[in-house]
């Protein structure tokens, strides 16, 4: 099987890589692609290196699957021509996920929405992924009306720029800025640029992204995306309000029967999910589950997962996995 990853050298590429050796996919030839400026250099994988290509070349070698995480332009321009020549694309950019015409899927709550004439896919946001993950099954029990989400989102979700600058502030050297305001002993109330209603792209994102997951466009949403000095792992506060009530031994009995679901819940000892413990972790973390006593129907939760895994690469390959069984 020829598998594609187009964004080879980049901070969720790279992961990409990792996370194919990790499962074991079956790649019988593995085509690393990056921008021009990168064709020549190499990448490891399996213990080999591997001369990374182009574009153009790589659509011509007709992968069978390609994971792309190369940006939004580069993702509308190349998977359809990726896509013409048969390949399934797996998308991380946000250029295919709210049309109407694509699949957005998080492999454990939607991918028998697949078909196999699904040729471009789309890998939600790393936000949203985690999110939907711990409300789809309380949705389906319960039925949520009701969302307020507030993100602490980590400096790797930016690239590694963001990275780069926040370790340079660190060491107490002139960081390049990626972002406006000094990350390091500081947080910004910003995630992506400001657009519609005084919300970020982030932050349209969550709402747009988690009713089209969930099939349910009336549940109401919002939200506010923060960036943190954290180098791995978004965290998430989540205020629920169901329609109809529940019992909290239910709530967790739910979760833990979740695949993909770790709970962390005994904050008497200090057990709660935590970015520097999910890091390098597949799962998604839930603790801090409590009813909400202000509302009616009301519910807390804290969420945490490693931002480049589930909630990019693994997810990505999770998908990948999906269309090689049941279409190739």
């Amino acid at each position: 099987m020829k598998v594609a990853v187009v964004g080879a050298t980049g901070l969720v590429g790279r992961v990409m890589l990792q996370v194919l050796e990790e499962r074991n996919f079956n790649v019988t030839e593995l085509i690393p692609v990056a921008s021009e400026k990168s064709v020549g250099k190499k990448v490891k994988f399996h213990g080999k290196e591997i001369e990374v290509t182009g574009l153009a070349k790589a659509v011509e070698l007709k992968p069978d699957i390609a994971l792309f995480s190369a940006g939004g332009t580069t993702s509308l321009d190349w998977a359809p021509k990726f896509a013409e020549k048969g390949t399934y694309v797996i998308d991380n950019s946000s250029a295919w996920r709210m049309d109407p015409e694509t699949r957005l899927v998080v492999p454990e709550i939607n991918a028998q929405q697949l078909t196999p004439e699904d040729r471009i896919i789309a890998n939600p946001n790393c936000s949203t992924i985690q999110l939907v993950m711990a409300l789809a099954p309380l949705h389906k029990a319960f039925n949520i009306k009701r969302l307020v989400i507030s993100t602490y989102q980590s400096v790797s979700g930016s690239g590694i720029k963001a990275v780069k600058q926040m370790e340079s502030e660190r060491q107490s050297e002139k960081a390049d800025m990626f972002y406006q305001h000094p990350i390091d002993k500081n947080c910004i109330p910003q995630c992506d640029m400001f657009a519609d209603l005084g919300y970020t792209k982030e932050e349209w994102k969550l709402i747009n992204e988690t009713r089209k997951i969930l099939s349910d466009p009336n549940i109401k949403i919002t939200s506010t995306c923060v960036r943190v000095p954290v180098d791995g792992g978004h965290s998430e506060s989540v205020n629920i309000q169901f329609e109809e009530d529940y019992r909290i031994e239910d709530i967790y009995k739910l979760l833990l029967a979740t695949p993909g679901i770790t709970v962390q819940d005994n904050p008497m000892i200090g057990e709660y999910p935590m970015p520097l413990n999910a890091k390098g972790k597949d799962d998604v973390f839930v603790g801090r589950v409590r009813r909400d006593f202000s509302q009616k129907h009301g519910l807390n939760m804290w969420i945490v997962s490693d931002n480049l895994r589930k909630g990019a690469a693994t997810n990505a390959v999770q998908i990948a996995e999906y269309v090689a069984e049941k279409f190739l």
